[in-house]
């Protein structure tokens, strides 16, 4: 796993270096995730604040996620490409989309949350651990 790792948005106006491994990779099934990814799943690196620099003018979108806590999604003006959430509850933790890094082929997934929205059709055959909805921290 490389540290640091780099990646940005699809047009390059932003950019970030995260000086951390991440504390684990989760693929993420809820209804919000599914909606903005435009996929089955989301698949988010959890890293800490501190370990996260940017450049570039990101926007954001706050929603109100099934857990009935907010949820701010981080994306490029640009182009569009979402980057990083924040969720309300884990202040010390930013989620990194994970095909947003440069080089993504590393990236390890390490657990399945929010699978009571899980669809059926995507046949996942691991065997990560798999949480019907957020894990304990």
């Amino acid at each position: 796993m490389p540290v640091p790792f780099e990646g940005g948005c699809h047009c390059g106006a932003v950019r970030y270096r995260c000086a951390a491994a991440p504390h684990a990779v989760l693929l993420c099934h809820c209804r919000d995730c599914q909606r903005t990814t435009g996929g089955p799943f989301a698949t988010v690196a959890v890293v800490p604040v501190a370990a996260l620099e940017f450049t570039g003018t990101v926007r954001s979108y706050v929603v109100t996620a099934q857990s009935g806590r907010t949820v701010t999604r981080e994306f490029c003006p640009q182009c569009g490409s979402p980057l990083f959430e924040r969720a309300e509850g884990y202040p010390d933790i930013v989620l990194i989309k994970a095909g947003s890094a440069d080089d993504p082929s590393w990236i390890e997934p390490t657990l399945h949350v929010w699978t009571c929205s899980a669809l059926p059709w995507p046949k996942l055959a691991d065997t990560l651990p798999r949480h019907p909805r957020n894990p304990p921290l």
